[in-house]
């Protein structure tokens, strides 16, 4: 039962203890305990509070504590830190209050490895590059979509063997559900397309920015979290889908000034697997491992390449001709080992006839070798490199027109492509392409008194209404530091307001590029 605080009775009781503090004499130590008795229920009497070397807690003219810090339970009392309860001797021999103890180890301020923070220098950087992301989709009449960036893990697991597997972010929730975060943005896309079903009218043309996390190696222009900008096309069996796509990705290095000199693209199809894999009977099941595996061509040495494409089931000669045909590097080469009637070989010759019309046929060449990681292509693939051959894919995609089937859904005609964040910008830097993106504000607004904070407030506000963006300054502050944060921020307009001024409801503008000052009345301030 708890005792009623007002109904409480305070009984002093004196404790002795005897100690030998620390190089010194055996002392005594006097400590003062409360027994607390409620006069309607049966004595409670609280244990010592607290024992305390070298002196008394209470001193003849001692204090009792707050009656905040006393319990009525009968359980033992643990004394809060900061109560002064803790207490130790001071030289002088009086009691005094320890310094309390609230040393807390410091956390790293670094991000976790492989990720980035984005202060505001490398926001605006961010921010311009999405916009060229946004401006070139939206430039192709693509509309653009989203999706969560934590997925079921079922989502991203395929074939075995898959590279991406292994880079999965991915645990156990507390429904018991196996979760991923998001290493792409395709298998979400594909999801949505199952989900929307009949409702949705073909052909989609969608484009998504997202963040996409996968655990591997880093280098430069790879890390463990990155930004991606997809674009795809579903519903159009035809060439003329990849043919757009590059279109857009070109169109997006114009715009940001790279040129073909600096950049290319390899394309080539899985078909073209495809053809020489069934010449020598290998299981169509195993065609996906066996692009894992030329996907690692410029990655891992050549022996180890046949290696594992022996441990797939091929034999010795369909690996030394598939490696031939992978060497090829253009389209009038593989029509020779081919011929003519293959689906592939058509195929590809469309591509290039359209990159002419398209205008990028400079930008492209046929590269056997190219087949893409990811085992849902089917068709047309196709990479992004930098000419000088210091940094990894820039981008990459193909045809996809089997991945919904892969979810339980119905098959139908697919393609996009991924293009990362990081690999981009570190080209930019390369070519000395990357801008200068300083803060830039229309408007500063500075009150000259601390009484006319209000009034500065009114006509900062009186411009955001008009559209104008608007640093209020908060606090007084002298003139110099007004100007250099003006310079700072980029500021057009410094808008002082002063008393005399107000009181005729003026402010005074300064011009900072020219320097040209004047008054203007408020509701005339444009």
């Amino acid at each position: 039962m708890t005792a009623n605080p007002s109904r409480l009775i305070f009984r002093p009781t004196i404790h002795v203890y005897h100690v030998r503090p620390p190089n010194s004499s055996s002392k005594t130590l006097t400590s003062l305990h409360l027994h607390l008795i409620s006069l309607s229920s049966p004595i409670s009497v609280l244990p010592p509070l607290r024992s305390f070397r070298h002196q008394s807690f209470f001193s003849a003219t001692s204090r009792s504590r707050p009656f905040s810090s006393l319990s009525s339970s009968p359980e033992r009392h643990t004394p809060n830190p900061s109560s002064s309860v803790n207490a130790t001797s001071s030289p002088s021999g009086a009691l005094s209050r320890p310094p309390i103890s609230d040393v807390r180890p410091k956390i790293d301020a670094n991000p976790p490895k492989g990720t980035r923070d984005f202060p505001p220098e490398e926001m605006r950087l961010r921010t311009w590059l999405f916009q060229n992301f946004r401006d070139v989709s939206q430039l192709f009449g693509f509309e653009e979509v989203d999706f969560p960036v934590l997925e079921s893990e079922a989502l991203f697991i395929r074939k075995a063997g898959e590279e991406i597997r292994d880079q999965l972010y991915c645990f156990e929730d507390r429904g018991n559900r196996r979760v991923a975060l998001r290493p792409e943005l395709t298998p979400s896309l594909a999801r949505l397309v199952i989900q929307k079903g009949k409702s949705i009218s073909l052909p989609l043309k969608w484009f998504a920015i997202g963040q996409c996390w996968r655990y591997e190696r880093m280098t430069r222009g790879r890390r463990r979290e990155h930004y991606q900008w997809n674009m795809d096309i579903i519903g159009v069996p035809e060439v003329t889908a990849e043919a757009e796509l590059i279109s857009a990705i070109v169109t997006f290095f114009k715009k940001v000034g790279i040129t073909d000199a600096d950049v290319g693209f390899k394309v080539s199809s899985r078909k073209v697997l495809q053809e020489v894999l069934r010449r020598y009977d290998v299981p169509e099941d195993l065609f996906g491992r066996v692009c894992t595996v030329i996907d690692k061509l410029e990655k891992i040495p050549l022996d180890e390449v046949k290696r594992e494409l022996a441990s797939a089931g091929m034999s010795e000669e369909a690996i030394q001709e598939l490696l031939e045909i992978l060497s090829i590097k253009s389209l009038a080469m593989l029509e020779e080992r081919l011929g003519t009637s293959g689906q592939a070989v058509g195929e590809l010759r469309k591509l290039f006839s359209f990159a002419e019309k398209y205008g990028f046929s400079d930008w492209i060449q046929f590269d056997a070798s190219v087949v893409r990681g990811l085992a849902y292509y089917t068709g047309i693939v196709f990479e992004g490199f930098d000419r000088e051959g210091k940094l990894r894919a820039i981008c990459g995609g193909g045809r996809y027109d089997r991945l919904l089937s892969t979810f339980g859904g119905d098959d139908i005609s697919a393609c996009g492509f991924g293009f990362g964040d990081a690999v981009i910008v570190e080209l930019l830097k390369e070519k000395g392409l990357l801008p200068e993106l300083g803060l830039q504000v229309d408007n500063m607004v500075c009150s000259l008194d601390p009484e006319l904070q209000s009034a500065a407030a009114l006509v900062a506000s009186t411009l955001r209404g008009k559209g104008q963006s608007v640093d209020l300054v908060l606090q007084t502050k002298p003139m110099k530091w007004v100007f250099k944060r003006a310079a700072r921020i980029n500021a057009q307009r410094l808008i002082l307001v002063g008393s005399s001024e107000w009181q005729n409801s003026m402010v005074a503008v300064k011009l900072l590029a020219t320097g040209e000052q004047y008054q203007v009345k408020l509701d005339e301030l444009e």
